[in-house]
């Protein structure tokens, strides 16, 4: 594995350059003879070929939330765990904090919550966080300090005597956000984290992950929950098909442009509803009434005609475009859009074969 060097790649925390893997399945039991011979035989029937990952770049500063985008099966787990050095990507380089994955200094640094994690269950949270406190050659007499601040910090501590195979899913999402945080890490990598969480837990999360930015980490994170992304993320990149459809921060991606400007009225009365009900951009919502107008009209008027006849002006709300618009018209036509995205731009950028 290329690591790459010089002044711009040192001063990012996380840099991917290019990066590529193809997985080969077929009906031969040993995929790494498979993936040999599909080599010298790439049409036979005998093989299929998934281009996971197709030429990936983006870079992580330090200090920054970065949010991983994606539809199921765009590539966004194979890329994690290339970083974390548990796949080998078939080109490109990968480099963390300047140097290279392979090197245990530089994944001391790191903390990691796989997808769909898996401990051991006969252990407790605490017998669990021993271990991996003792595998990161944490002293023990801070061992005992530090798990428990993480129980606390997870909100696990009603659970000590409690096998992890009687967690719920939740509980052990909760176990895995301890142990990648434990030894302190200077990145934290989460593969998504508010997987199996109830409100009030992806709440804590997202606390969580916003005290990690006030600390001065470093945080990425995949995510299918795009209200937690826009709330937590100084940057994105949107992932179809192996490709970066999309790179930016939120202002940059979402734009500053109103694209409507919604009134929202109550207490409405008689007179004013018929008037509201002839307009073509007024629905009426249970006992309230919601004007949507052009971004660049003046709600002027409207206010105006509520406050004579005494309505309760609730709120007047620009709109531009959502995330969650965005993702979808990226996904939707991800396929026809070619090849990575500028990182400096975010503009999607022609594919070349």
């Amino acid at each position: 594995m290329t690591i790459p060097t010089g002044q711009a790649h040192e001063a990012a925390v996380v840099a991917v350059r290019n990066l590529s893997k193809t997985f080969v399945t077929g009906f031969l039991p040993y995929r790494r003879i498979a993936s040999v011979l599909s080599r010298f035989l790439p049409s036979s029937p005998l093989f299929k070929r998934v281009e996971a990952v197709r030429g990936i770049d983006l870079t992580v500063a330090p200090s920054e939330v970065f949010g991983l985008l994606g539809p199921n099966g765009a590539g966004k787990t194979t890329t994690i765990k290339m970083m974390m050095g548990l796949l080998f990507p078939d080109e490109g380089s990968i480099s963390l904090f300047g140097g290279s994955v392979t090197d245990p200094k530089v994944m001391a640094r790191v903390g990691f919550l796989p997808e769909n994690p898996s401990f051991y269950d006969y252990l407790t949270a605490p017998e669990f966080l021993d271990l991996t406190a003792r595998l990161l050659g944490i002293p023990r007499n801070k061992r005992a300090e530090r798990i428990a601040d993480m129980l606390e910090l997870v909100k696990l501590t009603h659970a000590t005597d409690r096998p992890l195979r009687k967690f719920s899913k939740g509980m052990l999402q909760r176990a895995g956000l301890a142990q990648a945080l434990i030894g302190d890490p200077d990145l934290v990598v989460l593969d998504e984290p508010l997987s199996g969480l109830d409100p009030i837990g992806r709440k804590e999360v997202r606390d969580i992950v916003a005290d990690l930015a006030k600390q001065g980490k470093t945080v990425l994170f995949s995510s299918h929950i795009l209200s937690d992304v826009e709330l937590l993320c100084t940057r994105v990149a949107i992932v179809v098909n192996g490709r970066i459809q999309k790179i930016g921060s939120l202002d940059d991606l979402l734009g500053q442009d109103v694209e409507a400007i919604e009134v929202i009225l109550d207490q409405v009365p008689p007179e004013l509803e018929t008037a509201l009900a002839q307009r073509g951009d007024a629905r009426k919502q249970g006992a309230k009434w919601i004007v949507q107008l052009p971004g660049d009209d003046d709600p002027a008027a409207v206010l105006q005609a509520a406050i004579d006849v005494h309505a309760r002006i609730l709120s007047v709300q620009p709109r531009r475009k959502s995330l969650e618009e965005l993702f979808m018209s990226q996904t939707a036509n991800g396929s026809s859009a070619g090849g990575p995205a500028s990182e400096d731009t975010g503009a999607s950028m022609d594919h070349q074969s």
